[in-house]
């Protein structure tokens, strides 16, 4: 495995908000991390926890693989966007507690404007889940946010 990297040092989300358990490897276009579903997970109900929250934790993976990118280039996390999510598909609606979850994603196309696709696969025992996420990063998420692009 390469450098070992914490998931705080990745993502730009804090907090009881930051999903992801561990980063386990990565390589120059693609990222593997876990989540843990435990009885303190965010969004749990008596059912476990709803498996449309994949897509976020499949989409705090890709900005996990972004985040490497920009640690390996010696800069900072940056804030990225969820632009859409095709085709998201899982054979459980919900992830029960004690489910440890292998989330891969995979860059398809990297734009130079800042826009992104990911094949992502999110798996356990018994469970498996994928979707196209498109996400898009701009180089300065404030000016973005406030329309100065």
């Amino acid at each position: 495995m390469s450098k070992k990297f914490e998931v705080a040092d990745l993502v730009p989300h804090s907090g009881s908000m930051s999903l992801l358990d561990e980063v386990i490897d990565y390589g120059d276009d693609w990222l593997h991390a876990t989540v843990k579903i435990t009885p303190s997970s965010m969004f749990l109900d008596d059912r476990g926890v709803p498996s449309s929250v994949g897509i976020e934790y499949l989409a705090q993976a890709v900005a996990a693989y972004a985040g490497l990118q920009e640690r390996k280039g010696g800069g900072k996390p940056k804030l990225g966007f969820l632009l859409g999510v095709r085709k998201y598909l899982c054979s459980t609606d919900y992830f029960p507690i004690g489910k440890t979850l292998l989330l891969q994603v995979t860059l398809e196309m990297q734009a130079d404007n800042g826009l992104n696709v990911f094949q992502t696969v999110l798996t356990s025992e018994g469970i498996e889940g994928s979707a196209r996420l498109n996400v898009f990063q701009p180089d300065d998420a404030e000016k973005f946010l406030q329309g100065d692009f």
